[in-house]
């Protein structure tokens, strides 16, 4: 009985060494908003359903049986994800803040606060606890279902941006930590949707693998010095080829008063043929 304890405890403890891990794994992402100003066409909505998750999780560990642990890891997920919530909104677009409020006000406010007047006013012991567990297991499948928006952006866009290593490979863990904690303190609500979370993160651990290397396209640009050369053009010699073809025709009036128009080139190359005949004549 007290190896049993032991084990329960010590998973229970990797399990929030591990889970606070998970948490902190967005932070680079973030930071890398805070710095670009600019969302980046991240999505709100994993967000919003593990800040719910957690609000959950904090509900039944109050009045379930030695759950402390529980208590400890999900007050730490609650603050984590409230912070990565506020950062969002501050740099995300008009439409993205609206939805991200939409989204708050269906489940952080509206769900949250419905689960808690049902459950508060028509379940009382044990049945209480029943209900909310299975309140919360539900939407801890949602949780890890919430990461196949950023698998099918993988899977579109080629690209593992969106899908930080660290996250899949500590939601992992975690996943295996909190599923054996759960099956020793013989709690089915916690066991049962950490078998989903591993499966889930041995499929985002192998699209990285796949997609880490993206593909290059190279673009060839033609250099412009290459067009430069093949495309010169000498004007000088295009100026003595044109003028050289060119006969300039100037008008003159004839003994009778007309315009008679005499091409000069004609003119001056029986001038020159004049000149060599009476060369010769003199030889």
């Amino acid at each position: 009985m007290a190896l049993h304890l032991t084990w329960m405890l010590a998973f229970g403890l990797l399990g929030n060494l591990i889970s606070c891990l998970v948490c902190l794994a967005p932070l680079p992402t973030f930071y890398k908003i805070y710095k670009k100003k600019t969302s980046e066409g991240f999505q709100s909505i994993p967000y919003v359903i593990a800040l719910f998750s957690a609000m959950l999780w904090l509900f039944y560990a109050i009045f379930s049986e030695d759950a402390i642990l529980l208590i400890t890891i999900n007050t730490f997920a609650f603050f984590m994800e409230f912070g990565y919530i506020t950062v969002y909104l501050l740099y995300a677009t008009k439409k993205d803040k609206i939805l991200t409020f939409k989204l708050l006000l269906l489940f952080n406010s509206f769900g949250f606060g419905l689960i808690c007047v049902l459950t508060l006013f028509l379940t009382q012991g044990q049945k209480r606890v029943q209900v909310l567990g299975w309140i919360c297991m539900i939407f801890s499948l949602c949780v890890f279902v919430a990461p196949l928006f950023i698998v099918r952006e993988v899977i579109k866009t080629k690209s593992v941006e969106f899908m930080p290593f660290s996250l899949s490979f500590f939601l992992t863990l975690s996943a295996v930590m909190w599923f054996f904690y759960g099956y020793l303190k013989k709690d089915q609500f916690v066991a049962v949707p950490n078998i989903l979370g591993f499966l889930f993160g041995i499929i985002q651990m192998v699209l990285y693998v796949i997609y880490r290397n993206p593909m290059k396209i190279l673009v060839v640009e033609p250099k412009l010095q290459e067009l430069s050369h093949e495309h010169n053009i000498d004007i000088r010699k295009l100026g003595t080829a044109i003028c050289s073809e060119i006969n300039i025709l100037i008008p003159q009036l004839n003994d009778s008063g007309k315009v008679v128009f005499e091409d000069q080139i004609a003119k001056e190359l029986t001038k020159q043929t004049q000149e060599i005949t009476n060369a010769t004549n003199k030889i």
